[in-house]
């Protein structure tokens, strides 16, 4: 099988990405963590399969990741775990929400790092 008929395979697990909405490359895009020129050559995973990232998703339809050791929210700074938990549950509702939106892949980012990236651009 051609490399480009395999899909997007997890670089942890070694299965199939099969779903957008499982897509943790595309869940750190969403939310600014990782810059669109590296995109297409950054390896995937799937989110569950990069816990101390996953940890962080608070919602309902989600279930609840944990991490042992020094990655452990628990352990980390209480400001910071808010911050990354309002980011990172916003960032995967948006990953739900384009994943039934036929959108450009420039226009998938949260509205602040949409704008962060034009300002990059000027």
């Amino acid at each position: 099988m051609a490399k480009c008929d395999e899909g997007y395979l997890c670089d942890v697990c070694g299965q199939d990405v099969a779903h957008l909405s499982d897509s943790d490359l595309y869940l750190r895009y969403i939310v600014g963590m990782l810059d669109p020129e590296v995109l297409h050559t950054t390896p995937e995973r799937h989110i569950g399969c990069n816990p101390t990232l996953a940890q962080f998703i608070v919602a309902d339809d989600f279930a609840p990741v944990s991490v042992a050791g020094p990655f452990d929210k628990r352990a980390l700074d209480p400001e910071y775990v808010v911050e990354q938990q309002q980011l990172l549950t916003r960032g995967w509702h948006r990953l739900k929400e384009i994943s039934n939106l036929e959108i450009p892949i420039i226009e998938y980012p949260l509205p602040e790092v949409l704008e962060q990236n034009k300002r990059g651009l000027e």
